[in-house]
């Protein structure tokens, strides 16, 4: 997770803290939404990443009135400052790291299976 997160911050110059909760949230909207096999072998490859989603879920009540989907996620990362710009490069340098964790072909596979997801990739 910490060098996710040192790439994140490093790439798309935010904090640490925010890289973090980015990740969570991220992850999170993935695992619900995505290719639950290649999602989980991408999830298994980020010490960490259990832990950053279950803290990016204590949203509350405010992340169940947004709904779901990709809306909802962008909603969330602007909240937390985000422009998306940043997390178009976010987004980005995720998938470069997915890449590096589980191969192309599997990263393929969650974003050509997760709705809306092929036009950050």
């Amino acid at each position: 997770m910490d060098e996710l997160i040192g790439r994140l911050a490093t790439n798309a110059s935010i904090d640490g803290a925010v890289a973090e909760k980015t990740v969570g949230i991220i992850l999170g909207f993935l695992r619900n939404e995505g290719p639950s096999d290649s999602v989980q072998a991408l999830i298994d490859q980020i010490p960490g990443a259990e832990a950053a989603i279950e803290a990016s879920r204590s949203g509350g009540g405010l992340s169940r009135l947004m709904g779901g989907g990709l809306m909802a996620v962008g909603t969330r990362l602007m909240g937390l400052g985000l422009a998306m710009s940043d997390i178009q490069t976010i987004a980005r340098e995720l998938f470069r790291f997915g890449r590096d964790k589980i191969g192309a072909d599997q990263m393929g596979k969650i974003i050509a299976g997760t709705p809306g997801l092929s036009q950050f990739a």
